[in-house]
């Protein structure tokens, strides 16, 4: 691992979740934020603007179980449930009862589960506000890559484990803006993760909650067409999974919707346009608390 990496690793603690180590770094002062991260790596997409949010916020940010420094057990039937699961007992662990959200990619759909538990009256933390990242909001307009559509077929299994480094690197390039590509060290440092205590091994079944998606559609919809809480979509448009044709779909869904649109991003704004990212989320988030 890079020393970056190793940094990030050391400054986290672990809780358990049903006999599973979960790996989450805590740092901050204020109100509580937590970060969903995407698939599939880990709350490292974060450590660019990490500086900025714990400066403002009491951040807690963990791994998923599956992916990054979390347990990665080979017969766990993942899903976005489980994923709910998991962010829920993390935050009744820390004595958290109400706190804000920053969502992206696989991410965004574990907080629409949320969102669908606190609409059917579940006693739950309160999740107050949410800004989400790119992401499959709407399964209709959500366009999976080829390789994302091999790994949830029944060829996942033999694929997963033995995809060369050299087709991460390939599916990164593609999903990142031409110009805000990762330089070849960020993306050495991605792989690591991925990597990461033979995450490789379970890499295709973490994603299959694109068939979650598609199956539970409706659920996780729900929340968002109905306005349930202040919700801020930040959009790198580049994406070819989630960019402007998801943010299309969102102004037509959502009642008085809010949308930062990032023309030049692609997938991760977080790590493509740190500045024109963290900025507006921290000010829709302050705006709420005022």
């Amino acid at each position: 691992m890079t020393s970056g990496i190793q940094a990030w690793l050391g400054r986290g603690s672990f809780f358990d979740f049903g006999g599973c180590r979960i790996f989450y770094r805590r740092e901050g002062r204020g109100e509580p934020l937590l970060l969903v991260h995407g698939y599939p790596f880990n709350s490292y997409d974060w450590h660019k603007i990490w500086g900025d949010l714990v400066s403002r916020r009491d951040v807690i940010a963990p791994d998923m179980l599956g992916m990054g420094f979390s347990d990665k057990p080979p017969r766990h039937r993942y899903s976005v449930f489980g994923h709910a699961d998991m962010h829920e007992a993390l935050l009744r662990e820390l004595g958290i009862g109400e706190f804000d959200v920053l969502a992206h990619d696989l991410g965004v759909t574990v907080v629409q589960e949320m969102l669908a538990r606190r609409m059917e009256g579940q006693a739950l933390p309160r999740l107050r506000s949410v800004v989400f990242l790119n992401g499959g909001l709407f399964h209709e307009v959500y366009r999976p890559r080829l390789v994302q559509k091999l790994l949830c077929s029944p060829a996942g299994r033999v694929l997963g484990p033995i995809t060369p480094d050299a087709a991460v690197r390939a599916a990164l390039k593609e999903m990142f803006g031409p110009d805000t590509q990762l330089t070849r060290a960020e993306a050495d440092e991605l792989v690591a993760v991925l990597k990461h205590n033979g995450g490789k091994r379970v890499n295709h079944l973490v994603g299959r909650f694109v068939l979650d998606r598609k199956r539970h559609r409706d659920r996780f919809a729900r929340p968002l067409e109905r306005g349930f809480v202040p919700m801020r979509l930040i959009d790198g448009n580049l994406d070819p999974n989630s960019g402007a044709h998801l943010a299309r779909r969102y102004r037509e869904l959502v009642p008085d919707p809010d949308v930062v649109d990032l023309p030049t991003v692609g997938h991760w704004p977080q790590l493509e346009a740190p500045r024109a990212t963290v900025g507006p989320a921290l000010e829709f988030f302050d705006r709420q608390a005022s």
